[in-house]
């Protein structure tokens, strides 16, 4: 069967679909599998039972209301029926909407109304219609109104990721093509918890500054995940606001993937803050915070952009789904969202990153491994110095011990890695898996990369 262009882009090999297959296959096989690779968060007790408690109570004032009330009654105020019967608008659920309007008002005094705030089916559909709203073909605005030939001169633009490693999903989301230019980190060696052993990323913001295609106006949207997928590193206060101030002198949007960020599911250690204005576009998602499956994610921006979205919505999926928002609205209206970020998630993690770190230090601490300095998130990413394989190859090792993670060179947007050594010698890995699962994943890492360096040091002596 022949596909379209289109068809033929999205039925390729690709790093995400890879990472997705693999993970798929990993849950049908009989055989134990460490399952370090994918983004699913943990499972946590005291969070899932709030989940569980207010999916119960959806569509019910009090017992007593309920047993008063006639079918009719019942009915018509039945949140969870209303949410899984009825479409909502393009925009998405509207009373969840105001309850984020309320929220993010109440927290950060943001003056937002209902016109400012989208609901899509999860942060990677809204990246979809993000990167394709900013990235591809514009019409060139230079042009004559009146001329004849404007659909011949366009201007192709370009989504800039001001520091890469960047999220392995937002690769492929263009309909036409790849739209990345992304600017390679300077790497500092640094101290965690008072330990060596650790680096950090840091934006150049020199190389960014003198991009060409910026000064030329071929840049339609500056993007960063914060915390970032897959580093783990948090861009520091002073560093956004000199993204910020970018993006404003240059017209364009700043797209900020606060999947992981604040408020929630805040799973982020550094001191940071969150701003918002016209210029940026914030997105947020209700999976890092336990609910992966009812695909919820949530724009912030102007209402231009909201429209867009809400336009885009109405073609692809006529709207987006309620029923997270069904779960969602009453724990955001009580802020219990925002306690259980901060009570539960985020210690749990900070927990996580602590056995993920000694473990690794006693599996691999006399060797070349360099651990990005764990500052939000819920993966590591390990940089294995002069590894005498890649780590595509580690992968595959990995992956034939029962061990899955996701090697670096997917995470490199618009970036030609060929001649990139570095972009070869990391692995992302999960830390959002059971202790006994992390304890067996890190202890085949540390076997496999042992003996791949003890190989190289006994050819070498």
């Amino acid at each position: 069967m022949k596909f379209s262009k289109f068809g033929q882009k999205f039925t390729q090999p690709t790093g995400i679909s890879q990472l997705m297959d693999d993970l798929g296959d990993a849950l049908k096989s009989d055989k134990p599998v460490n399952m370090l690779g994918g983004g699913n968060p943990a499972k946590i007790d005291a969070v899932n039972e709030v989940f569980l408690q207010t999916y119960q109570a959806l569509g019910q004032d009090s017992l007593d209301a309920e047993q008063d009330a006639s079918v009719e009654e019942k009915h018509s105020d039945n949140t969870a029926l209303n949410s899984m019967s009825n479409y909502s608008n393009p925009q998405g659920d509207a009373a969840f909407i105001d309850a984020l309007v309320d929220f993010f008002n109440r927290h950060y005094d943001w003056n937002l109304s209902a016109e400012n705030i989208a609901l899509t089916n999860g942060s990677q559909n809204a990246f979809f219609y993000l990167f394709n709203l900013f990235g591809g073909a514009f019409s060139d605005n230079k042009l004559d109104e009146h001329s004849q030939d404007k659909d011949s001169q366009s201007v192709d633009k370009s989504i800039l990721l001001p520091l890469a490693p960047e999220y392995i999903g937002y690769s492929d989301v263009h309909v036409d093509g790849q739209h990345f230019m992304s600017v390679l980190p300077h790497i500092d060696e640094v101290t965690h918890d008072g330990e060596e052993g650790f680096f950090k990323y840091r934006v150049d913001f020199e190389a960014l500054e003198n991009l060409p295609a910026l000064k030329e106006g071929r840049i339609g949207a500056i993007c960063c995940s914060r915390p970032t997928n897959p580093t783990g590193n948090v861009l520091t206060d002073e560093e956004m606001d000199h993204l910020a101030e970018i993006a404003k002198r240059y017209d364009v949007p700043l797209i900020i993937d606060n999947a992981y960020g604040m408020p929630f599911p805040n799973i982020i250690y550094s001191d940071a803050h969150l701003n918002w204005d016209d210029n940026t576009i914030l997105c947020f998602s209700l999976s890092k915070i336990g609910l992966p499956g009812v695909r919820t994610g949530i724009i912030v921006a102007a209402p231009e952009v909201i429209a867009a979205v809400s336009a885009m919505n109405a073609v692809v999926n006529l709207a987006p789904t309620r029923f997270g928002a069904a779960i969602a609205k009453p724990l955001v209206e009580n802020d219990r969202i925002k306690q259980l970020s901060d009570n539960d998630i985020k210690p749990f993690y900070q927990q996580q990153a602590k056995l993920a770190v000694r473990l690794l230090k006693e599996a691999l601490g006399d060797y070349p491994l360099m651990i990005h300095k764990p500052e939000g998130a819920i993966f590591f990413w390990l940089w294995f110095k002069d590894l005498p394989i890649t780590t595509l190859e580690l992968y595959e090792r990995l992956k034939e011990k029962g061990t899955l993670v996701v090697p670096s060179q997917f995470f490199f947007p618009g970036v030609d890695v060929s001649d990139y050594k570095h972009a070869h010698e990391c692995i992302r890995m999960s830390i959002a898996a059971d202790e006994q699962t992390l304890t067996d994943g890190i202890a085949v890492i540390g076997e496999v990369v042992r003996e791949l360096y003890d190989e190289a040091a006994n050819k070498n002596s």
